[in-house]
């Protein structure tokens, strides 16, 4: 299989942000940290992917008015074939409920820079530009 046949993934997460830290999760048997969110489900818009996985990961019911889309993250998947890539879609989450981890989730986590080593490639990428807006530390 060459690089060219490697469809990207695309991923729709939440960036819930308190106290200029960043909601972050870590799943049941990984050690690295990532973006609450997921996979975008066939006929699902990337927003109602962000909805359904802060939903099924971290506990918060979102709507759409409630997600702002911030910016696109395209780099290396984690755990994929060289060349494959995820497409991440970054939603900045407006709420005040508290997020718990769900079944899919073993912890939760407010990251900063401090925390880049945990994170993927595109964890690593989204904490570098929230920090680079100004949002997080």
């Amino acid at each position: 299989m060459t690089g060219s046949d490697l469809s990207n993934i695309e991923v729709a997460a939440i960036a819930l942000i308190r106290e200029r830290r960043v909601l972050m999760v870590t799943a049941r048997g990984r050690d690295v940290i990532f973006m609450p969110g997921g996979k975008v489900d066939a006929g699902e818009t990337l927003v109602q992917a962000a909805a359904r996985e802060s939903r099924e990961e971290v506990g918060l019911e979102l709507d759409a008015t409630q997600l702002t889309q911030l910016f696109t993250v395209l780099t290396q998947a984690h755990g994929e074939p060289e060349g494959r890539m995820v497409n991440m879609v970054i939603f900045a989450a407006d709420t005040s409920a508290e997020p718990v981890a769900s079944a899919e989730v073993s912890e939760l986590h407010w990251a900063t820079t401090a925390d880049l080593f945990r994170c993927p490639p595109a964890g690593a990428e989204v904490v570098k530009r929230l920090n680079a807006l100004g949002l997080i530390d």
